[in-house]
């Protein structure tokens, strides 16, 4: 029985943890050529890294997301969240799984590039969030995760053993203490609406990352997140912007 299979089964068995859900859907995704996907110095996971789409390569200090990580994003902001979790799909297993995201757009998520049919869902987890968290990483290559509220450091340094030994990536939609790195949108403009109606068509941010090591010195990118087909690409156009509150700066996490 493969690992996905025997952790879904347990868990769904156990009255002690909260449900999961398969997501699947028989549309294919939209084809894209998978050498757009590898980096010049070879595929990211012959390198120990998850691959991410083209665009955010420049703003991650190796190129992709490194394998046993936890990744904070700032603010919790969901273009950022499924555009970085989105290179699972590229991967031999090509499994993810959300917890503690119970508005997570599937829709949206598709658009970004994830696989529906590969993605496993606890929507409330409540208090047993870190159990389940533990359960998958030894099933999955990614987990988003928006914990129920502020994340002990112990239970960071805990969970930061499983995935070490998983090498599953944590992306946590918010602060955790320890993480690796950490990224957020420090300001954004929607476009698509004239006075007061019309429909958005996009979404143009500065994106910036900031953590340890080679990621000390902080990166930044400006990109369509999303652009008018849902997807994540480099900013070259300028069309007219409708405001968007900036969100918070990046903070380091004691």
């Amino acid at each position: 029985m493969p690992a996905f299979e025997s952790v879904f089964e347990s868990t769904v068995e156990s009255p002690a943890r909260p449900a999961l859900r398969p997501v699947a859907l028989p549309a294919a995704l939209p084809g894209e050529r998978r050498e757009q996907w590898e980096p010049a110095d070879g595929p990211a996971e012959a390198r120990g890294l998850l691959p991410v789409p083209p665009a955010l390569r420049e703003v991650l200090p190796d190129a992709g997301l490194r394998r046993g990580t936890a990744v904070s994003v700032a603010g919790g902001d969901a273009g950022l969240l499924l555009a970085l979790a989105a290179g699972v799909r590229e991967t031999e297993g090509g499994w993810a799984a959300a917890v503690g995201l119970p508005d997570l757009g599937l829709a949206a998520a598709e658009g970004y590039g994830l696989d529906l049919r590969r993605l496993l869902v606890a929507d409330d987890p409540g208090p047993h969030w870190a159990e389940v968290v533990s359960v998958l990483a030894g099933a999955v290559e990614l987990i988003m995760l928006r914990p129920d509220g502020p994340v002990p450091p112990k239970l960071a340094a805990r969970l930061a053993a499983v995935l070490r030994r998983s090498g599953c990536v944590l992306l946590v939609a918010g602060p955790w203490p320890g993480a690796a790195l950490r990224l957020g949108v420090r300001s954004g403009r929607w476009f698509g609406l004239g006075d007061g109606h019309g429909q958005l068509t996009g979404r143009q941010v500065e994106v910036v990352a900031e953590g340890r090591g080679s990621a000390a010195r902080g990166r930044t990118a400006r990109l369509w997140l999303p652009d008018e087909h849902g997807t994540v690409r480099p900013l070259r156009e300028q069309p007219r912007a409708v405001a968007e509150p900036a969100a918070p700066r990046v903070a380091a996490v004691v």
